[in-house]
């Protein structure tokens, strides 16, 4: 049997196990393997330059490969260096993370954080200590800095945390920006150096190996990175905020004793990576101690359809009624709903969604930036001024706040997004950020956190042509990037057009529903383009949920096609779309489904041309399979649920 941790060495020394620890990680790796045994992690100093670091392997059946060959490892504080030569201390005994907690929302509601864990410390030239906490996790790795002593503020001049990738790796990456809302390119080298957006995807050359590369548990003590391989193409470096101009020290400030954002590896196959949730695995449990108020749902919203739409009471009353014949529980108010004219007020406009039954959700201004005049703007700007706004929100039914603006990844702005976060949870007010980073593991923490924007999503369809040849293949691509990290609030599922069409088939737009997870599903089409849908696709949009019980990848290539199935009870759904521009067949695998027992299966597939559907009925169990034709840029969405006897 592997142990979780073993060390190799050429030297035994059997009074001295202080020394042997030393003459032992000079000489040989040190290693920590994960539960499952599949994913072992070293550490080792190269003694050329005086440095230490990680690598990352994956056991295979009976193979072994490097997946990231080299992590290079330190930081750099402004009264002291943590990078180079650091003297080994000695490693903890090998801990065991058992840990289990329920989700809310998510891709699934019964999560597992499950580790072998090995504490190494370090001591730096001015006898001050640096503790890397390493975790193997069965799919992946995470690990993070600390510094144990007590006392003392400085700040953090240089992360030197890097992952080597070798220039035969294939890669897709998203271009740095603070919106977060690029197209991920796919690349087969490193000849691009540049900054570039978490999470980043990477597959091992010739080798059916994956990795993910994020970060998670983000805190007031740090700041939000960035990847840049800026200075060495293949080495993508864990990035601190620049200062930006007219803003002060961008550099984050941090009091001991300490720890670092966890630093997360997703490694394996591609269900693996698909089906994830090591991101909030490893983040800091919830602080909301009664969460009954916390409740996931479809809303209508009328911005996609009529950017200006809020301006007009009677245009929010239409989407009101949408939501309420659909049964859909949320209505949002976007931008201007403090201009409102045409019959009512924003008041009035919550009272008459309340009294249809749906609850509405509202647009803000994160007021940061002088230069953004969406309006209204410094609603939210102060724990006064929240207080006054969410108190306000409480006393005429308000569920939640919709805010925008951040585009900013550095510590103040860090604190912002997590003093909104407190304040809200006094009002039980759900919150989802627009303009924002992309998630780092705070639904975990913050349950009433229901979804982050942080995507190239369909409200591209307003700002220029350019997602309408796009959009085929960056759906594709987020199953396996993005929305791997967190929700996702893409606003999918228009079957009319925007201020620029889509050439994806409806059955492509129904899928949608399924493949991106978002707790807060903002469905974005006008009125008339879900009243005029056959009655199986109008049903199904009426149940399809927006949190799960579990998720399974099926199948799929990212920038080419991707299958997804979700559990929520006993019923499963299933979506899949092509980016391709030509027709293929996918055949479905109904192994998911629980043995013995027989589903009725509702399939709503492309038809004859991409405005149709072609709807199918039939009884299928964990034995059949199910050839499913998908027309350029199609999809197809299904609905299984027990037959009952």
């Amino acid at each position: 049997m592997v142990n979780c941790f073993s060390l190799k060495y050429r030297l035994i020394l059997v009074f001295f196990p202080l020394l042997c620890w030393v003459s032992v990680a000079m000489a040989q790796p040190l290693q920590i393997t994960s539960p499952n045994q599949k994913i072992s992690v070293l550490l080792e100093k190269q003694v050329t330059d005086d440095l230490w670091r990680l690598s990352l392997h994956y056991h295979n059946n009976s193979e072994e490969v490097a997946v990231i060959p080299q992590i290079n490892l330190g930081l750099t504080r402004n009264d002291q260096d943590f990078s180079t030569a650091l003297s080994f201390v000695k490693a903890s005994q090998p801990k065991p993370v058992r840990d289990q907690y329920t989700a809310i929302h998510g891709k699934r509601s019964l999560c597992r954080n499950e580790a072998n864990e090995v504490v190494f410390t370090f001591r730096n030239p001015a006898n001050s200590t640096m503790n890397l906490i390493v975790r193997a996790y069965n799919d992946g790795l995470a690990f993070r800095y600390e510094f144990p002593d007590k006392g003392g503020v400085f700040t953090i001049i240089n992360e030197h945390t890097a992952y080597i990738v070798p220039d035969s790796t294939d890669r897709w990456l998203q271009k740095f920006d603070l919106s977060n809302e690029g197209l991920y390119s796919q690349m087969n080298n490193a000849a691009a150096q540049q900054n570039w957006c978490y999470p980043a995807l990477f597959k091992v050359h010739n080798e059916e190996c994956w990795y993910l590369i994020h970060e998670a548990d983000v805190s007031r003590a740090y700041c939000a990175t960035k990847l840049s391989n800026h200075d060495k193409a293949a080495a993508y470096k864990v990035t601190l905020p620049a200062p930006y101009e007219g803003e002060g020290e961008a550099l984050p400030s941090i009091s001991l004793p300490w720890k670092s954002p966890w630093r997360v590896i997703i490694a394996g196959q591609l269900a693996d990576i698909v089906e994830s949730t090591l991101v909030d695995d490893v983040s800091t449990p919830s602080v909301i101690t009664d969460a009954e108020w916390i409740k996931p749902g479809k809303v209508s919203w009328n911005y996609w359809s009529d950017n200006h739409g809020t301006r007009n009471f009677q245009t929010l009353c239409e989407f009101t009624d949408l939501a309420a014949a659909m049964d859909w529980p949320y209505t949002l108010f976007d931008w201007e709903w403090d201009a409102m004219t045409n019959g009512g007020n924003v008041e009035d406009a919550a009272k008459y969604a309340l009294s249809k039954g749906v609850q509405p959700l509202i647009w803000y201004n994160s007021g940061m930036f002088k230069w953004i005049t969406a309006t209204p703007v410094d609603r939210m700007l102060t724990h006064e001024n929240r207080m006054k706004e969410f108190a306000w929100l409480k006393s005429h039914g308000f569920a939640g706040v919709k805010i925008d603006f951040f585009l900013s990844e550095k510590q103040y702005m860090i604190d912002y997004y997590l003093d909104i976060l407190d304040d809200a949870a006094q009002f039980e007010l759900l919150v989802y950020y627009h303009g924002c980073l992309v998630p780092r593991g705070w639904a975990r923490t913050y349950p009433h956190l229901m979804t982050y924007e942080g995507v190239r999503g369909a409200e591209w369809y307003n700002n220029n042509a350019e997602l309408t040849t796009t959009a085929p293949a960056h759906n594709t691509v987020l199953p396996f990037t993005r929305n791997v990290v967190g929700s996702m609030d893409y606003t999918p599922v228009t079957f009319t057009n925007s201020q620029h069409p889509h050439i994806t088939s409806y059955g492509h737009e129904l899928a949608l529903s399924v493949l991106f997870e978002s707790a807060l599903q903002h469905l974005a089409d006008r009125p008339d383009g879900y009243n005029n849908l056959p009655d199986a696709v109008r049903s199904f949009l009426k149940e399809v949920p927006t949190a799960w019980d579990d998720t399974k990848y099926l199948d799929g290539f990212p920038g080419r096609d991707v299958m997804i199935a979700r559990q929520k009870g006993d019923v499963w759904y299933l979506g899949g779309i092509n980016a391709e521009n030509k027709e293929k067949t996918k055949s479905v695998n109904f192994g998911f489904l629980k043995a013995g027992e027989q589903y009725k299966l509702t399939l709503m597939a492309d038809g004859r041309h991409d405005k149709t559907f072609e709807t199918q009925y039939l009884v299928v169990d964990s034995n059949s399979k199910l050839d499913v034709k998908l027309l350029r840029r199609g999809g197809f969405a299904a609905v299984l649920k027990p037959v009952k006897f």
